[in-house]
């Protein structure tokens, strides 16, 4: 399995007929909004758009997203949180107004092109020990049928977007796999349901993660440049991991009776910052490797691959919990501006459009102050303090940031929280540390970020000042004192 590269942890005849038939010819991205300072719906719809991307993956179903999307010709797969799995396993009913509100009225008079509805986000993940095992496939049969009853049976299906980590192989060769042992009676029902309403299976393959968990992971293997201990398995030749990943599932599903499944890579791509393997060079290499390789296909299903890069644009509010890499997916900055060179096969060449009609708060930063003393203990609590509340996955050994002195480090971490409370003056009182400064602190390829403007702060201006300079000098003191 080590090789795998596992995140971690029908009118039956004519439609199974015609997915075989894979005329997948665009990339999809997957479009999430975990950020303290999201571009507006209407700005993500035109940067799809303007980049020729014409399919999107949700993981909730936003009202404001969906209406954005409204009439833009953009294929959408909706989705439904692990939190509500339990919900709409229990309830028909729920399932029904679920449906209604989210997809039914979308689609009818709001002109959405909703083709999925994606129930869950890997709820079998290992690291999960169970929680959604017993809701996950109960919650697709109620939205399947709230689905049908809404006349829409033909039109949306049902799909469970999960891990790699629900198949596994008992060596290197892909011709072993088969599902996990502890769920694999209920990854046979999940399928075959799945296949008797001609849904897709959908998995998310990452092979940026088994270069993260394991030191020893050949590097070339996880590119699609070429490898020079390629993997053979019964004649078929494996230069780079995600063909011999997706084609342990192949075999998984051939083994239970489902060898013409649909499939599609629900995410897949690579981090830019906040670990030693996630960088520009590497992001563009396996992002522009896999562009190329998606229409040759794998050994087992040669021909074209549906695929969701992950993802759009980064996310700083997201759980940090599995590594500091994952605020950086985006192949576009927090502002919609691209990281790198990209062609995405259609009419963008090799360059991104970045996003426009984008707004900048003033150009202004808090920085460690001249006068400050280093030695102050003020400055580890302070710096604690703003990291916990602001971004600083940028900083670390291997990351954009990582070459700063100490002053630098602490002005980061200072300006991060200040620009994530959109600026308030009152955000850059650490106590007899910080200053405000309009003279840009970025260096190399550490970007001091400046947030842009959005509805909330142009609406009310964040939060009040007063109370949140009080509240940093109150916890900073709070704080020394748990260390007494």
């Amino acid at each position: 399995m080590g090789l795998l590269g596992m995140k971690y942890g029908f009118a039956v005849t004519g439609v199974v007929l015609f997915f075989m038939v894979n005329t997948v010819q665009s990339i999809g991205a997957n479009w999430g909004t975990q950020a303290t300072h999201p571009l507006h719906p209407s700005i993500v719809v035109k940067l799809l758009k303007d980049n020729g991307i014409q399919k999107v993956k949700l993981f909730d179903a936003e009202a404001t997203v969906l209406n954005a999307l409204s009439g833009s010709g953009i294929e959408v797969m909706v989705g439904i949180p692990n939190d509500m799995l339990s919900t709409l396993a229990n309830s028909v009913d729920a399932a029904e107004r679920w449906v209604e509100r989210n997809v039914s009225a979308h689609v009818s008079s709001n002109s959405v092109d909703i083709r999925y509805v994606a129930v869950g986000n890997e709820p079998f993940l290992s690291t999960y020990n169970g929680t959604f095992q017993a809701t996950t496939l109960p919650a697709l049969q109620n939205i399947q049928a709230a689905l049908i009853k809404a006349g829409l049976g033909n039109r949306v299906k049902v799909t469970v977007p999960l891990n790699a980590d629900v198949y596994q192989s008992s060596t290197e060769q892909p011709s072993t796999g088969d599902f996990r042992a502890n769920i694999h009676d209920l990854m046979v029902q999940i399928v075959s349901f799945l296949s008797l309403n001609g849904a897709p299976f959908t998995v998310n393959i990452y092979p940026f993660i088994s270069l993260y968990n394991d030191p020893n992971f050949p590097v070339d293997y996880a590119f699609f440049d070429g490898y020079s201990s390629p993997i053979v398995d019964n004649g078929r030749t494996y230069t780079n991991v995600f063909d011999a990943n997706y084609d342990t599932l192949v075999w998984a599903l051939q083994k239970n009776g489902f060898g013409n499944m649909t499939i599609i890579v629900g995410e897949i791509g690579w981090p830019t910052d906040g670990d030693r393997n996630a960088n520009i060079g590497y992001a563009q290499r396996f992002n522009q490797g896999f562009m190329s390789h998606m229409n040759a296909g794998t050994p087992m299903r040669p021909g074209p691959i549906d695929a969701y890069l992950f993802s759009l644009i980064d996310e700083d509010a997201k759980s940090i919990q599995p590594g500091n890499f994952e605020r950086h997916w985006g192949i576009f900055n927090y502002d919609g501006t691209p990281k790198y060179n990209l062609s995405l096969g259609s009419s963008n060449s090799h360059s991104l459009v970045p996003a426009s009609n984008v707004h900048y708060l003033p150009r202004r930063w808090c920085v460690l102050s001249p006068s400050a003393n280093l030695e102050d203990p003020q400055v580890a609590l302070s710096v604690s303090y703003a990291c916990a509340n602001g971004d600083c996955t940028s900083l670390g050994y291997g990351t954009s940031c990582g070459n700063l002195d100490a002053q630098r480090n602490i002005s980061y971490a200072f300006n991060s929280y200040y620009q994530i409370n959109n600026q308030l003056e009152s955000a850059c009182r650490f106590p007899n540390l910080s200053v405000i400064t309009t003279t840009d602190p970025s260096v190399g390829t550490c970007r001091f970020n400046i947030m842009i403007q959005t509805a909330a702060n142009q609406r009310n201006g964040g939060l009040s000042s007063e109370p949140l300079g009080f509240l940093v000098q109150i916890l900073v003191f709070l704080s020394a004192l748990l260390l007494l």
